[in-house]
């Protein structure tokens, strides 16, 4: 199970979040072998009409910000968010930037220059989101990351990582996405009916580091397959695993 993509791909979601076999009978109701309690809300469908993130914007590991000095132009400069989530500027120590608003991180900053310069006029640009993208991996055309356009669903993730094997064992499907304390949960979902164009509405949209996994047969406990897909992939033992 441990592929190097697989290794890859895990290794990086974990270090930003800390950073067919199908039978011809269709069955509209996902199959899901998982037990754990999952949050309310975790995987809205495209029929429950999720309202959008209207929550103001974080930053994440990966980000590229511009820091404009409006009255020290020689200080400006483009920087990007490291993996500890923090970013170097010049005259002052490491700033954290990940997990604030860059609303946030231009007060930090102003208050880090007063007294370095006479009008610390500080502005934060986000130029580019780092962490807008989702893993696939199993029994599709090409594994890796997927860029996280507006709207993309399950099934057009799949689509565009290569479409799936005739391998691939569509009735379970797993997305595995973190819930609001950053655990990670599991859950099978059939895109049988999606695919045939029977159960559109039943698609799920797509949110930044979910992990898309196509399996060749039926996995029996999807939990415990979400504990070992998470830790058995990972390279460096050393990495912080979240308890499951």
């Amino acid at each position: 199970m441990t592929t190097p993509i697989l290794r890859l791909i895990t290794a990086t979601v974990m270090l930003v979040l800390t950073a067919s076999a199908c039978g011809p009978k269709h069955d509209p109701k996902p199959t899901d072998a998982t037990v754990q309690a999952q949050p309310p809300g975790l995987y809205p469908t495209l029929a429950d009409n999720p309202r959008p993130n209207a929550d103001p914007y974080l930053i994440q590991v990966g980000d590229l910000l511009a820091i404009k000095f409006y009255t020290n132009p020689e200080l400006n400069e483009d920087v990007k968010v490291r993996p500890d989530g923090k970013i170097s500027l010049q005259l002052i120590d490491d700033v954290q930037a990940a997990g604030i608003t860059p609303m946030q991180l231009d007060a930090e900053l102003t208050k880090r220059y007063t007294g370095e310069l006479a009008d610390p006029n500080v502005s934060v640009i986000l130029r580019e989101t780092g962490a807008e993208l989702v893993y696939v991996s199993g029994e599709v055309g090409k594994q890796g990351p997927v860029p996280l356009t507006g709207g993309l669903t399950l099934y057009q993730t799949i689509q565009t990582a290569g479409g799936f094997l005739d391998t691939a064992h569509r009735s379970q499907v797993i997305l595995i996405r973190k819930g609001p304390d950053g655990k990670p949960f599991g859950r099978a979902i059939d895109v049988r009916l999606i695919q045939a164009g029977e159960s559109p509405e039943s698609d799920v949209p797509m949110r930044p580091l979910d992990m898309v996994f196509v399996p060749k047969s039926k996995i029996a406990n999807v939990d415990l397959f979400v504990k070992q897909y998470i830790r058995d992939a990972l390279p460096i033992q050393a990495l912080p695993i979240p308890a499951f």
